[in-house]
């Protein structure tokens, strides 16, 4: 038995979490990556500022684009604010509220059974009844609908400040859609959360140091890379791998919904990014935003560990290390993180940020496979709603 093995287990915890830290350090591609995300990283990851139970306080300090000619400046982008337009609902009468929601009936689950491994959990030492299973997958799915509350949360900030930075008439005009469609989804992920499942996680350690960089970051496009492009492309395929899963018929038709809309965001960014990155930075810039991006989804998978949970079901039961090992072997997990970067990497590839430099960086964790999937543009909200449904 090693030495590390010999320390008390809450010892074991604190350093593992340290441990996972310096590893995606030492992962790092660049300085300026390091430089970027370092300071977001301390806040999130080691003194979890997001977990204090107070407002956190980012400094804003990017510049505001104004052109008072209010010019027809992108045709695509006009289109797309007008199918907002048209997509806009109204969360509190739109959605079923009425559905009498029961997260332990085995009739109509919120999950599978099989999304999680209970014999691997056995097999770890944890010997669950089948009542205290349904509870832990009440669990589950409420981190993970808690975590679409406090990313929706992000986006809204997001989406506010890129409206007032992005220097694109038709992409303001756009935006100002966006904004009210996060402030919506906020909206209908609480109520469901707090009315209906009376359960809200706090904001997870890697998802708040993605939002606390964006937050700070005075460049425009930055911001659109990291939310447009990675937080709300990732997301997309997290709803619809939660809304192909569950059988909550208000559950599904709320993701439904929000779909719908992050399908008109991601196309939002590859609209805009894809010129901009192409014509308008240079090539030590680019790179700069290719590294960044790569570093970003590796935090993004690591947002699905579900600490969380660990905490309070297994915390002085079972390692940090063997209930990482057990949730990223989750069926439903593995699925998540298959249909995440699905939908990533060919919008990444779209706009100019997977390039032949970066690709070996991709293959090593197995998210090339994803590299001439369809992009955004070419992909309605309602094509995905489909594909989903014959999925389902």
């Amino acid at each position: 038995m090693g030495v590390f093995e010999q320390l008390p287990r809450r010892v074991r915890d604190v350093l593992d979490s340290y441990l996972e830290m310096a590893e995606l350090g030492r992962q790092a591609r660049s300085g300026g990556v390091l430089r970027s995300l370092g300071p977001s990283a301390l806040r999130g990851l080691l003194f979890k500022r997001g977990k204090q139970g107070v407002p956190t306080h980012f400094p804003a300090s990017h510049e505001a684009f104004v052109d008072w000619g209010c010019p027809a400046d992108h045709a695509e982008l006009h289109e797309l604010y007008r199918r907002a337009k048209r997509g806009q609902w109204d969360g509190e009468t739109y959605l079923a509220w009425q559905t009498d929601v029961d997260p332990l009936n085995p009739e109509v689950p919120l999950l599978p059974e099989r999304f999680v491994d209970f014999d691997h959990l056995e097999r770890l030492g944890i010997q669950l009844e089948p009542e205290e299973q349904q509870k832990l997958l009440y669990s589950v799915v409420g981190w993970l609908l808690s975590q679409f509350l406090h990313g929706e949360q992000g986006a809204l900030m997001a989406a506010a400040q890129v409206t007032e930075a992005v220097p694109l008439f038709d992409g303001k005009i756009f935006g100002a859609t966006q904004v009210m469609d996060e402030a919506r989804h906020v909206e209908v992920f609480h109520r469901y959360l707090d009315d209906k499942l009376g359960k809200v996680y706090q904001i997870n350690d890697n998802l708040f140091t993605i939002i606390d960089a964006l937050m700070r970051d005075a460049r425009w496009d930055m911001k659109f890379l990291g939310m447009q492009i990675m937080v709300e492309g990732l997301a997309l395929g997290a709803f619809g791998t939660l809304y192909s899963l569950t059988k909550e018929p208000l559950l599904r038709e709320l993701l439904k919904m929000v779909i719908l809309d992050e399908a008109r965001h991601v196309h939002y960014g590859v609209l805009t990014l894809r010129d901009f990155v192409q014509n308008e930075l240079s090539e030590a810039e680019r790179q700069e935003r290719e590294d960044w991006a790569f570093e970003v989804a590796l935090l993004m998978r690591n947002r699905f560990m579900a600490y969380e949970v660990y905490e309070e079901w297994f915390e002085g039961r079972l390692s940090r290390a063997k209930w990482r090992e057990f949730i990223t072997a989750a069926p439903g997990m593995e699925e998540f993180r298959h249909v995440m970067f699905k939908r990533l990497v060919p919008n990444l590839r779209e706009i100019g940020l997977m390039s032949p430099r970066i690709q070996p960086a991709y293959e090593q964790v197995g998210m090339m496979r994803y590299f001439d999937l369809a992009a955004a543009d070419q992909l309605s909200g309602e094509q995905l709603v489909e594909e989903l449904d014959q999925a389902h």
